[in-house]
């Protein structure tokens, strides 16, 4: 694929809002079986670096790699030369010769997955830092999309931890306009200040509304109630009591019956008992397995972009 166009996604805000729009449409395309012949990874070389656990994510873009018409390479959390002292620039610059894609979930910041783009051979999509999670933020807005026939004025209730997920949802949903999204976290496990920033901005250019409070009784009727794991893959608390202050923004019957035609997502894996009740997780209301799905059809358009291939969006989406 050499002189194809290469296009990273590293955080949701390396995309245009049109851009983003357009990616989000294309996963609902992919969902519906459109373009199923599209091959835009023809020949083209697709790593995956992964040094933390990942079941959707790292099955979503290998196997839409393949679909596409890729190859793929696999790397596991020991595998690079990296461990044993070569620096992230001299790795990237060897990596950037050999493959057109990498998909990295890594251990840190995004520094290092900067660093990968900084060569700019090889695409670089981000499959999960601590800070962000922006193809879990596509796949949700994706889902948003299916289910509704519009992502604009929906109105999203979040309760949990304010971790990388939250940070990318609050970045992506407040680009729509009349879009509302209401945080509600734990007192000092809340979304970083800089993404809220963000997201008044969108707001004031047009975009949604975005809060966050600390009070898990104050629950406004919404279209979706979300939530993710307590505990984030591959982090710990320094709290060793951070479960009491936790357990009252569990998402449970009581929680649901506040907005009754709301549906329910989660970007799992869930840990059934703790953010959410068995109940709600299996009951009528949930579409977090279709989520997960929907994972692998925003998976692709996210590959199809990367490499130039992505149709243009526009901004009604």
């Amino acid at each position: 694929m050499s002189g194809s166009q290469r296009r990273h996604l590293i955080s949701i805000e390396d995309l245009g809002i049109e851009e983003m729009h357009g990616i989000v449409r294309r996963g609902a395309e992919f969902a519906a079986g459109r373009g199923e012949d599209a091959r835009p990874l023809h020949e083209a070389v697709v790593g995956t670096l992964f040094r933390k656990t990942s079941t959707r994510t790292r099955t979503a873009f290998s196997a839409g790699a393949l679909r596409l018409g890729g190859r793929l390479i696999t790397y596991g959390a020991g595998d690079l030369q990296e461990n044993t002292g070569e620096t992230v620039e001299d790795t990237a610059a060897v990596l950037s010769r050999m493959l057109d894609v990498l998909v990295a979930r890594t251990a840190g910041s995004e520094a290092e997955l900067r660093a990968f783009a900084a060569q700019g051979r090889m695409a670089v999509i981000n499959a999960m830092s601590a800070a962000e999670h922006p193809t879990q933020a596509l796949t949700d807005l994706t889902t948003l999309l299916r289910r509704f026939g519009r992502i604009d004025g929906l109105r999203v209730l979040y309760l949990g931890e304010g971790n990388n997920t939250a940070s990318a949802l609050t970045l992506a949903l407040s680009r729509y306009p009349g879009t509302e999204l209401h945080l509600r976290t734990p007192q000092g496990y809340g979304v970083d200040p800089y993404y809220l920033d963000r997201a008044a901005e969108y707001g004031a250019a047009g975009g949604g509304l975005v809060s966050q409070r600390h009070d898990p009784d104050d629950l406004p009727e919404v279209d979706v109630v979300y939530t993710t794991r307590w505990q984030t893959t591959g982090t710990t608390k320094a709290d060793p009591d951070w479960r009491r202050a936790f357990e009252p923004f569990r998402v449970d019957k009581a929680v649901m019956e506040a907005s009754p035609d709301a549906l329910f997502m989660h970007d799992l894996p869930a840990h059934r008992g703790d953010e959410v009740s068995a109940e709600v997780l299996d009951g009528p209301a949930s579409i977090a397995f279709e989520q997960a799905e929907n994972k692998y059809h925003s998976a692709r358009a996210v590959l199809e972009w990367c490499v130039g291939g992505a149709p243009a969006g526009d901004a009604d989406a």
